[in-house]
């Protein structure tokens, strides 16, 4: 007689399971299959396709009616289990009570619901299902519809791009830096985004959602920076839970999901668990491919027959039309591990490979993902792919012959073959300039503009002088940034601007980066470049700094951190001490020290009392003096006409006004200034990066000082009558120091190499110049100008309600 089997979810995996179940033990069970959705097992993964309308309904139903029939299995679709009674072993659903021999739990998973103000409106909803999909195609039938997606993980974009091409004007909203940052590093994310965004697709990355808006039905997402979007639907589609209360209610040993064993057995013999409602050995899973393992475990352990469920690694691929994407294994950096990585910017292609100990463990491919399969079972095998270093990154169909020689690459491309597509330069003009005498890059480059405009081929044209003068070649010396790239920092200043690079993954992809991810070199360069560059675009990368700057103090060789708030002109007030002194007592500081630049220093800081400490002093209304940073450390002033019998002007109101203003503002390197009231120079203002000494005509401005390592006096800059006036020059020095000047040369290096004579014309001569360094001057001080304890602060308070523990898990294929 056959044993009553009850399943609780007619979804994907279930289904799987019944099929190995009828194909190695037909007639053993009779099967009661129950299904939250009025409807029995599809293909949920070709959603995407339905959505988009490259598929219907009807060709991604796994199971049909008859099949069911053909199976004897009687289908309960559109009825809800609600209880599970272990003792008398039956489970209820709509009053009546169903018993079983065995049970199945399947589940799934729900959609996690960010908890903002608003997601309860009609037009709200998550992309789980077909009533899902049903219910978007019919909002993208509005002419103009807008739509919102909350999500840059697989299931967003799947439903952006279908949306997209259902004709919705589509927004991406996404919490973190890059797109699908579970399956992609930040270079295959930026080539996912420009691909999206070609599409007509808009993403915002860095997007924490504050609210959703409107009256009877969503009309607008609010996120916590002030931006709105109008929709007409929002899809969230920001993660998963496993679906488990059914089991909890039921007594079921349940963590983060159902806790199964190897054989997929539930705390209770009797009880079954799969897909994405279980936990296996402290992981959930939410691709098909484990969730098909499970099911053949479980119809293996119905029939009695040993079956163990062993997780293997998985593979991911992106389900939107002409996106070709691959990802696969452990891509992020550590020790002990090196990359291989190919970029070719024209034809958008990306792949990178991570090796441990000459074994794949992860891999990245977008833009030509054939070899991806390869790849994957190389890294499945656990492959020694030592003997084909050199030419694996190429695919299997290089393999077996020599290493490439690049050179030769080069040698044989034919002189017609265009080198230069900025200015349409073949090889064939270029090895003409070298034969009448050009034997260096820059000498071609005025011979034949070749490199001259955004520069990216400069390296292929050296390569071109290499193979044609062979050892006459003498290449340059200049040191690039580092080791990941072959660019100076010039170079890199200016392509980020000629070619509009506005984040890390752009930059890396576009001007050929060696590593995918930078090193600690490059990083805070590239990081402050694109600060400098598009204050209003680009986002802080807080890792890409170094760890003072990361922390917002100075790490003292204990261990501990000096805490240093800022004094508008080195002036305070008695509620000011107060404050600092409270501080000092509550917090146990060992030293408290007046420092050089008349600030005071509270030394001995323990790491974990900083928060606390600097919520004391924004308390008191003081911020930070950002002796850490690069940027405006401080602003030394003597007391000028105000208290002394020798000042000639105000240099205290100045110094207070000009800190004030330069604040906050990221430089390549710190920057201290002074004011003096008259020339005996109490403020010691001629060895300062900017120096302004008072005399009785008005003011006298120096630049380019030093009093470090290296002691140098400033260089007259301008003379000016008024104070206005030295505020514009002092401003446009600042921003021209910003947007020219070499990551880590301070201001009297880069005067050096660029000569006084171009920053006065640039600053002091040119009126119109100044104005428009002194706009965007002002405008990046729109972003910088903040005291990053208080942000801190904000920042803390955000992250109390964002569900971050939550996002765990990306939406199933």
């Amino acid at each position: 007689m056959a044993l009553k089997l009850v399943v609780i979810g007619a979804g994907m995996a279930s289904g799987r399971m019944l099929e190995h179940l009828f194909e190695d033990t037909p007639g053993a069970y009779d099967v009661t299959l129950f299904g939250a959705e009025p409807r029995g097992n599809y293909n949920r993964i070709m959603l995407s396709p339905v959505l988009s309308g490259e598929k219907t309904w009807e060709e991604i139903v796994t199971h049909d009616a008859d099949w069911y029939a053909a199976h004897g299995v009687a289908c309960r679709f559109g009825e809800t289990v609600t209880a599970i009674d272990r003792a008398r072993k039956v489970v209820v659903s709509k009053g009546r009570e169903t018993p079983y021999d065995k049970l199945v739990i399947a589940t799934g998973s729900a959609p996690f619901m960010i908890p903002v103000a608003g997601r309860e409106l009609p037009g709200v909803l998550a992309y789980r299902d077909l009533d899902d999909t049903n219910a978007m195609i019919a909002a993208a039938a509005k002419p103009g519809a807008k739509a919102v997606v909350i999500g840059g993980g697989l299931l967003g974009l799947e439903a952006a791009a279908g949306l997209r091409l259902r004709g919705m004007e589509v927004t991406v909203l996404h919490l973190m830096g890059h797109l699908m940052e579970r399956q992609l590093d930040p270079a295959a994310g930026y080539l996912l985004q420009k691909d999206l965004e070609r599409r007509g697709i808009k993403v915002h990355c860095r997007a924490q959602t504050k609210a959703i808006l409107g009256h009877e039905r969503v009309e607008a997402v609010l996120l916590e920076d002030g931006t709105v979007y109008g929709a007409d639907l929002v899809v969230m589609a920001v993660g998963i839970r496993p679906e488990t209360r059914i089991a909890t209610d039921a007594h079921l040993e349940v963590e983060r999901g159902i806790t199964v064993s190897d054989q997929m057995e539930t705390s209770d013999p009797d009880i079954l668990a799969l897909g994405e409602c279980v936990e296996h050995q402290g992981q959930l899973f939410g691709l098909v491919a484990p969730l098909y393992d499970m099911a053949k475990v479980a119809a293996k352990t119905l029939a009695a027959e040993p079956a163990a469920f062993r997780p293997r690694q998985t593979s991911t691929k992106l389900k939107v039309t002409g996106v070709d994407l691959f990802s696969a294994g452990d891509f992020a950096e550590g020790e002990g591990r090196e990359e291989i990585v190919f970029r070719d910017p024209t034809r958008g292609v990306y792949k990178r490979l991570v090796l441990c100990e000459d074994r794949i463990i992860g891999a990245v491919l977008y833009g030509e993902t054939t070899d991806g399969n390869w790849f994957f079972g190389l890294m499945q095998e656990g492959a020694d792919i030592s003997a084909m270093r050199e030419t694996l990154i190429f695919g299997p169909a290089y393999q077996g012959g020599a290493p490439a020689d690049p050179m030769a690459a080069v040698a044989a491309l034919p002189p017609e073959a265009e080198i230069c597509g900025c200015n349409g330069i073949c090889k064939g003009k270029i090895t003409e300039a070298i034969a009448g005498g050009c034997t260096t890059l820059e000498a071609v480059r005025a011979k034949t503009k070749a490199s001259s405009s955004c520069g990216t081929c400069s390296g292929l044209v050296e390569q071109i002088l290499a193979v044609t003068l062979g050892g006459d070649y003498a290449a340059p010396t200049v040191k690039p940034v580092c080791a990941c790239t072959d660019l100076t920092h010039e170079d890199l200043r200016r392509l980020i601007r000629a070619k509009a690079l506005k984040s890390m993954p752009a930059v890396m992809q576009e001007l050929g980066w060696k590593t995918s991810c930078g090193c600690h070199v490059c990083r805070p360069a590239l990081n402050y470049y694109l600060l400098a560059d598009w204050p209003l675009e680009y986002q802080d990368d807080r890792q890409s700094r170094f760890v003072n700057e990361r922390n917002h103090a100075n790490i003292q060789k204990d261990g501990t951190y000096s805490v240093v708030p800022r004094m508008w002109g080195g002036v305070t007030t008695p509620a000011e001490l107060r404050a600092i002194a409270d501080a000092a007592e509550k917090f146990a500081v060992p030293m408290v020290k007046v420092t050089g630049g008349q600030r005071i220093d509270l030394l001995g800081v323990r790491k974990e009392d900083l928060p606390a400490i600097w919520a004391d002093l924004n308390q008191a209304g003081l911020v930070s003096g950002h002796a850490y940073s690069k940027g405006l450390r401080t602003v030394k002033t003597c007391v000028g006409t105000d208290f002394c019998r020798f000042g000639t002007q105000d240099s205290t109101g100045l110094g207070i006004r000009l800190e004030k203003l330069l604040w906050g503002s990221w430089t390549p390197h710190k920057v201290k200034l002074g004011v003096s009231g008259c020339p005996r120079n109490c403020a010691e203002a001629t060895c300062k990066d900017v120096g302004i000494v008072c005399v009785d005509s008005g003011f006298e401005i120096g630049v380019a000082g030093a009093a470090g390592m290296e002691v140098k006096a400033t260089e007259l800059l301008a003379k000016v009558s008024t104070e206005d006036e030295a505020v514009e020059i002092v401003t446009a020095f600042i921003q021209l120091y910003r947007e020219s000047a070499r990551y880590l040369d301070r201001p009297y290096k880069w005067v050096a190499k660029v000569g006084l004579d171009w920053v006065k014309a640039q600053v002091v001569e040119d009126p119109q110049s100044r104005r428009a360094l002194q706009e965007r001057f002002d405008i990046s001080q729109t972003v910088y100008r903040k005291d990053p304890w208080a942000e801190h602060a904000r920042a803390e308070t955000r992250a109390r309600w964002a569900p971050l523990a939550d996002l765990t898990l990306e939406a199933a294929e």
